[in-house]
């Protein structure tokens, strides 16, 4: 008996050994203030042009796939020109919404710190780097293993802290704060409430907490946190009471009982992070847990708005011509072999067909979710519009001449790997979903994202229509 205990005795001393060295950094991720400062507008910032044309793109889940797919089609949209006068005008110059989660979260987020022409870099810094390197990625270590058992293999740093100092450079929330910044909606899933986590002053000031000071490398990281590979986000929920108050929309959609269950559910969770004396920490993990596509910040902006125009001002309203939505999903779609046998799937293949069966379907009803909210969004812009007196439209829009209250139009597209030729779609569905592809991979998935948006015949239509709007002449598009 002596040596198999002293050996259990080894064993144990030694797994203590590793679970010492195995301690995670899960730190919150916000700070407290004496005072809430800031909330959200809920109204998107108006740039300064003629308004014709307003953009909203949503980056879905995927890893560094979902990114790289992302930044292809912003590249596609940055060498389009919709105007000339008084000054050159790109789509991406009319992006005024930018969403993403997890893989997707890590382009929006740059797109809204780099700005319109500036974030070309981004493959240079992140899609050509390898970001696994600096994670742990072997499950056959045994402090891997411990790690996992605790939450989460990889904890703030590792990937949050290399997005800060290799992407991000050390910038937090504050810098979206000017006038050029369009709206950012990064998204997370609150695993105690079951619900998304969105980025938001309002949802940081239900934690009596100040967005300005949040990493943006801690939301993205927070985003992309798929489980067990890595640890939770924790965002603290205790701290002291800072003088907040509900704001109307949060008492309407509790209060109401019509109102939409999304809605309710996302009051319900930010009254937990003020009212529920039991919680001590909202832990977050990858955003495609609850909403792989992203669209869920531009649904709550809508559902809680107090006006039938919001989140665009009555100006904006009236300027609007086109506005145009652009969904990607980079989630594979790869036939199953075991489909084609008579034989049924094993457990190894029966777990990934049933996540992607999960997302699929998650996606699908998000996407038309969005398209309905739009539809009728669209037809409340419309009699908002008929509504207002020919001096008021002169007031909004600079002048009442050729006014046609019906002429604006909202459509919402899907761009995903299903858009193409089956061969090309059998190509992108071999690239991994990883944080780290090689060159070829990385190129292969960039100009499908450039291929989506030239070859989607409503996108084409929208800039044509607004480019002949403005005068200018020639096909938006080399081909075309």
């Amino acid at each position: 008996m002596a040596k198999p205990l002293s050996r259990l005795i080894g064993c144990l001393a030694l797994m203590l050994a590793i679970s010492g060295c195995a301690t995670r950094d899960t730190g919150p991720i916000n700070v407290f203030t004496p005072q809430v400062t800031q909330v959200s507008s809920h109204f998107i910032n108006d740039f300064g042009d003629d308004g014709a044309l307003v953009v909203g793109v949503s980056f879905s889940g995927g890893g560094m796939r979902a990114a790289a797919f992302a930044h292809g089609v912003l590249s596609a949209l940055d060498e389009t020109v919709i105007d000339e006068e008084p000054r050159r005008r790109k789509v991406t110059d009319s992006i005024r919404m930018v969403s993403g989660t997890s893989g997707g979260a890590v382009t929006a987020a740059y797109f809204g710190y780099r700005g319109p022409g500036e974030f070309h870099d981004f493959r240079e810094r992140f899609l050509a780097q390898d970001v696994e390197a600096t994670l742990r990625t072997s499950m056959a270590a045994p402090g891997n293993l411990i790690r996992a058992w605790q939450g989460g293999v990889n904890d703030r740093s590792g990937f949050a802290d290399w997005l800060d100092g290799n992407l991000f450079d050390g910038t937090t929330y504050a810098h979206f704060n000017h006038d050029r910044a369009p709206e950012i909606w990064l998204t997370a899933s609150d695993i105690y409430n079951g619900v998304p986590f969105i980025f938001t002053h309002d949802t940081f000031a239900a934690l009596c907490s100040d967005l300005d000071q949040v990493r943006i490398a801690d939301a993205v990281a927070a985003s992309a946190a798929f489980p067990v590979a890595f640890a939770p986000i924790d965002v603290a929920a205790n701290g002291p009471d800072c003088g907040y108050a509900r704001p109307s929309w949060l008492t309407r959609a509790i209060d109401d009982p019509h109102a939409s269950l999304r809605l309710r559910a996302h009051a319900e969770a930010l009254g937990t992070y003020r009212e529920d004396d039991r919680l001590a920490t909202v832990r977050l993990l990858d955003g495609g847990l609850t909403d792989n596509i992203g669209v869920t910040g531009f649904a709550l902006e809508r559902a809680s708005a107090d006006t039938p125009f919001g989140p665009l001002t009555a100006e904006q309203a009236v300027k609007l011509q086109k506005l145009l939505f652009i969904v990607t999903d980079a989630g594979k779609a790869p036939a199953p072999e075991w489909g084609m046998r008579e034989r049924g799937p094993g457990l190894a293949e029966l777990v990934p067909a049933l996540s992607h069966t999960a997302i699929s379907s998650s996606v699908r009803k998000g996407f038309d979710a969005l398209a309905m909210a739009v539809r009728a969004w669209q037809e409340e812009i419309i009699h908002f519009r008929c509504s207002l007196s020919a001096r008021e439209v002169a007031r909004l829009r600079g002048s009442a001449a050729g006014w046609d209250c019906r002429d604006v139009s909202i459509t919402v597209e899907l761009l995903s790997f299903r858009d193409f030729e089956p061969e090309y779609q059998r190509e992108l569905n071999r690239v991994p979903t990883r944080l780290t592809l090689d060159a070829r991979q990385v190129d292969l998935v960039v100009e499908a994202g450039r291929r989506a948006v030239r070859e989607n015949a409503a996108i084409r239509e929208a800039v044509t229509r607004i480019r002949r709007s403005a005068g200018v002449r020639g096909a938006p598009w080399p081909g075309y």
